[in-house]
């Protein structure tokens, strides 16, 4: 960003550059159909900035070497490059130490690390983990195979017609047997924004250590594990303007220390003998064989880009957007926006069924029209199933969105309606 703040003053809060912005990402100047693209699938995974793309390349080009094994100098330079993006992720986060910082391949990983090292060290049968019903199915399937594996209850926190989880049934969901708590910051589908806060501070009361999945968060608003007091936070860096491959877990110390790892092999361990292994230190305890360390060096830059726009700019301009997708979907007929409808609780999502028409065809005919959104349950099947519905309609938001590309979306929805004759 050649450190150009992409923002523009607007009163007492900064907003965000949408032309300048969107200049950095070369995918958005190509076009689809014929068509300008109007990329409404950011949930899913967000597009890249060149400068995400040139971080990458340059080490690739310039400073490739295996990190944490040689003295020459191409290691030595990507070795710290490596750590660097691990104390920009910390600092992103709010977390008090990179240390505190594992990477992994993405938030899917971190969970199923999590079920495996903390879950089948600490959880015995008879215990409670309790998740909600907004979850992803990364959020969900790790604790029911644990749950199946080790004799454990799970239960949920139940959503109310508004699409927002119930909190008082809490106190009777959470008991002296509840052991994990684990919930999504933001639901991937209906966009719903859960304060974290009062559920940790009452699963702290029962001694429960509880998870929460920042994976439609982090990207998209300030996020401070410290001010929070989780015992762990999750999330992918493919959703917030960096490569696939790479995901971050973030934990207290003690805990990390006190888990098992979750894989073995090379670099995670201090020394190996025939009588045995001793593991590394954290976080390299959790991060067996050759890192993705290109894809951490991506990340970083990417979390360089965000931090110099800003997280509250971020979140206003989402809030901005989403206010008006909503006003804007629910004037055509025969649409239903699914979730809560107030943007100030709602993120950068808005999902949504549309009368007679299903939503994988809508998907295709919109993208004739070179606007890309999601359909389908969006890995969050239980959560339809509570719905009563088969599959929805998403479109998703990010700092390169702009009106005009709601506009296009709407345009194509009364089209799709025209073409099918609804």
């Amino acid at each position: 960003m050649n450190d150009e703040r992409r923002t523009v003053a607007h009163g007492q809060v900064e907003s965000l550059d949408t032309r300048h912005i969107r200049a950095d990402f070369p995918i958005l100047a190509q076009q689809v159909n014929g068509k300008r693209v109007v990329f409404l699938d950011s949930a899913a995974s967000s597009q890249k900035p060149i400068q995400v793309l040139q971080a990458m390349d340059d080490v690739y080009r310039c400073a490739y070497a295996n990190v944490h094994r040689g003295v020459y100098a191409f290691s030595e330079a990507a070795t710290a490059r490596y750590d660097q993006a691990r104390e920009k992720v910390a600092r992103f986060i709010g977390a008090p130490s990179a240390e505190q910082i594992v990477f992994t391949r993405n938030a899917t990983e971190a969970l199923n690390l999590l079920a495996y090292s903390y879950g089948r060290h600490f959880l015995r049968p008879g215990d409670e983990i309790l998740i909600t019903e907004l979850e992803h199915h990364a959020n969900f399937v790790p604790w029911q195979v644990l749950a199946q594996e080790r004799g454990l209850t799970l239960r949920f926190i139940p959503i109310t017609p508004e699409g927002q989880l119930d909190l008082d049934q809490l106190d009777e969901l959470l008991t002296p047997r509840t052991k994990l708590v684990s919930f999504a910051h933001v639901s991937n589908v209906l966009g719903t924004i859960t304060d974290p806060r009062p559920i940790i501070q009452r699963a702290r009361a029962v001694g429960a250590a509880v998870i929460v999945d920042g994976s439609q968060s982090v990207p998209h608003m300030p996020v401070n594990v410290s001010q929070m007091d989780c015992d762990f936070l999750v999330f992918s860096g493919h959703k917030m303007l960096g490569p696939t491959g790479i995901g971050v877990l973030y934990g207290k110390r003690e805990l990390l220390e006190a888990m098992p790892p979750f894989l073995t092999g090379g670099d995670m361990i201090s020394a190996v003998g025939f009588d045995g292994p001793r593991w590394n230190e954290v976080p390299l305890k959790f991060e067996a064989g050759t890192p993705a360390f290109v894809e951490a060096i991506g990340l970083g830059a990417a979390v360089d880009y965000l931090s110099a726009l800003g997280m509250e700019a971020v979140r206003t301009h989402e809030r901005e957007i989403t206010a008006y997708a909503l006003e804007r979907v629910s004037e055509v007929p025969g649409a239903k926006i699914i979730g809560p409808t107030d943007p100030q609780i709602r993120g950068g999502v808005v999902t949504f069924t549309l009368d007679r028409i299903h939503p994988h065809d809508l998907a295709s005919l919109l993208d004739g029209e070179g606007v890309a959104i999601r359909a389908g349950h969006h890995c969050a099947q239980p959560l339809h199933i509570r719905l009563g519905l088969n599959a929805t309609a998403r479109a998703s938001f990010y700092i390169y969105n702009e009106r005009r590309d709601v506009d296009a979306l709407i345009e194509a929805l009364y089209k799709a309606k025209s073409v099918l004759k609804r």
